[in-house]
C-alpha cells in the first residue's frame, strides 16, 4: 500500500494549495472527502458480501454433512427395525403356537372425572375473599379516584 506519512500529506496539501488556489481548495477537499467516504463504504460492502458468501458456503457444507448423517442414522434404524420385526414375528409365532387362544384386552383411554380439576383446586373461594377483604374485581384509575375521593364537608 501507499505509505502516507505526515510529511507527505503536508507536501500534497502545499501542492494542492498552489495548483488549485485558496478559493477552490475547500470545495475540492469536500468533494474528495465525500468520494473517499463512498469508496470506503463500497469496499466495506464488498467485504461484507464476500464474508456472507463464505458463511453461506460453510452452512451448505454443514447442511450436507448433517443430511448425510441423518441418512446414515435412518438407514441404521431401518435395518434395526427390520431385525426387530423379524424377531418379533418369530416370538409371536412361538407364543401363539404354544397357547390355544391369545387374549388381547382393549382398554379405553383414561379421562379424569373432573373437567378442569387442577384449575378449580387451585382457586380461592369467593366467600373467603369476601371475608378477608381481598379484591375480586380490578378498578380502573378513574373509578379508584372516584371511589376513594375525600368527601366534601358541608
Amino acid at each position: 500500500m501507499i505509505d502516507l506519512g505526515l510529511s507527505k500529506m503536508a507536501l500534497i496539501g502545499v501542492v494542492a494549495l498552489i495548483v488549485i488556489g485558496p478559493e477552490k481548495l475547500p470545495k475540492v477537499a469536500r468533494t474528495v472527502g465525500t468520494l473517499l467516504g463512498k469508496a470506503q463504504r463500497y469496499v466495506s460492502d464488498v467485504k461484507a458480501e464476500v464474508s456472507r458468501s463464505m458463511d453461506l458456503d460453510e452452512l451448505k457444507k454443514m447442511k450436507e454433512t448433517m443430511e448425510g448423517a441423518a441418512r446414515d442414522v435412518e438407514s441404521s434404524i431401518q435395518t434395526n427395525a427390520s431385525d426387530f420385526e423379524k424377531s418379533w414375528a418369530e416370538a409371536t409365532d412361538t407364543a401363539s403356537s404354544s397357547s390355544a387362544e391369545p387374549r388381547l384386552e382393549v382398554f379405553p383411554e383414561y379421562r379424569h372425572p373432573k373437567k378442569k380439576w387442577r384449575i378449580k383446586q387451585g382457586s380461592t373461594p369467593n366467600w373467603y375473599k369476601a371475608r378477608t377483604g381481598t379484591r375480586t374485581k380490578a378498578l380502573s384509575g378513574a373509578a379508584r379516584v372516584a371511589r376513594y375521593r375525600p368527601q366534601k364537608l358541608s
